[in-house]
């Protein structure tokens, strides 16, 4: 009956086994001498009122001799329990073998229980001025604590359990949590290195475009570039810069594609000061206004306006990208799977913020495409 219980107690066989691959959180000490001194005073609470509500006087001191020892003696085999319920869990699969061991057990810790408490009784009350300590006949005696000892010892089998059962599982939720943890970072790592190659392909074919017209043009084109490579590598890991950071490596980009456009390109930057220290994802802008160049253009002057505006609102960092092109002519959310460019940025901030982003294509009144990105505000 005793086993049946605990195996409701108990942890699942996943669990079970996972314990015997794996070293268990210790119990704190003083925990345990604490719980063991509660349970003394609970007890010996318990029987001196006892002896109040029947007349019994001066047995103040008896009773907390006798409370003290029992909780304390039971202390000092509590880790031996511990031991013997670690190195043979029990679950609802190995309940019906364990049963006779667990009972064994439980009538070896009972005797060992009952004859310490017999010494120390024996051996403190004297001293106290107590006098000898009468435990009555020891023959009927461990019969009679055996039957407490029974009920505590199913108790604490199941306190320990559940326990290592919280313990394991807790474990389990903080791994699982690592692990998740880790796959975002490197789906993040994935998709950053996706837009690296990308845009240093673009940039090279831009130089390539005017090296033979205006060798001058590409080699400011090319220190430009150069800038920017150092910029990409500078921290390979962090995912996130400031908004300041992020603004002068799109000055380099924009340096490069006006070299190649000259003054058929205009990109119009405006950050207020105060934001510039916000954190973002890196090539954050850089996608983005590139798609600007490549679709924004004005298909009658042949001439592009790119407008990058940056500013806070309501706890929010607000970063809009908006060309004067012929617009969307699909759904948003059809655009945003084309290219690498929006498709890339789109996963990227849903990897970092989840819910706590919006990204918004719009066609806004007077023409062209606005992308509208709000992210939490956070300084750097």
């Amino acid at each position: 009956m005793e086993a049946a219980a605990l195996s409701c107690l108990g942890p699942s066989h996943a669990d079970t086994m996972d314990r015997r691959t794996r070293a268990l959180p210790k119990l704190n000490p003083l925990a345990v001498f604490a719980a063991w001194t509660l349970v003394a005073v609970l007890l010996f609470l318990y029987r001196w009122l006892d002896d109040l509500t029947r007349g019994h006087t001066g047995m103040m001191g008896l009773r907390l001799l006798e409370e003290t020892t029992g909780a304390y003696t039971a202390m000092l085999l509590f880790p031996l329990l511990v031991w013997f319920v670690r190195r043979f869990p029990i679950d609802k699969t190995n309940w019906a073998r364990l049963a006779p061991l667990y009972v064994l057990a439980m009538v070896l810790l009972s005797v060992t229980h009952t004859s310490m408490m017999a010494l120390s009784r024996a051996a403190i009350a004297p001293l106290v001025g107590l006098g000898p300590y009468d435990y009555g006949d020891m023959r009927v005696r461990y019969w009679m604590e055996m039957a407490n000892d029974a009920l505590s010892f199913c108790v604490m089998t199941g306190l320990i359990n559940l326990f290592d059962y919280y313990a394991t599982t807790r474990d389990h939720e903080v791994r699982a949590a690592q692990l998740e943890s880790r796959l975002a970072q490197a789906q993040l790592q994935n998709l950053r290195l996706q837009l690296q190659p990308h845009f240093l392909f673009n940039a090279l074919n831009t130089v390539s475009a005017v090296m033979y017209d205006d060798p001058r043009r590409a080699d400011r084109m090319l220190a430009d570039l150069s800038e920017l490579l150092r910029m990409t590598l500078r921290n390979t890991q962090a995912q996130e810069t400031t908004l300041d950071e992020e603004l002068r490596f799109l000055g380099h980009y924009v340096e490069i594609m006006q070299a190649r456009f000259e003054e058929r390109l205009q990109v119009e930057v405006e950050a207020d000061p105060v934001v510039r220290g916000a954190l973002v994802p890196q090539l954050l802008l850089q996608p983005l206004v590139e798609n600007a160049i490549r679709h924004g253009f004005d298909p009658v002057t042949s001439r592009g306006t790119i407008e990058v505006r940056c500013a806070r609102e309501n706890g929010t960092l607000v970063l809009t990208v908006r060309d004067h092109g012929t617009g969307l002519k699909e759904p948003a959310a059809q655009a945003l799977q084309h290219g690498i460019g929006l498709s890339n940025t789109a996963a990227r901030l849903t990897q970092l913020y989840g819910e706590r982003h919006q990204l918004d294509l719009v066609n806004p009144a007077g023409g062209g495409l606005e992308v509208r990105i709000r992210l939490p505000y956070r300084s750097g």
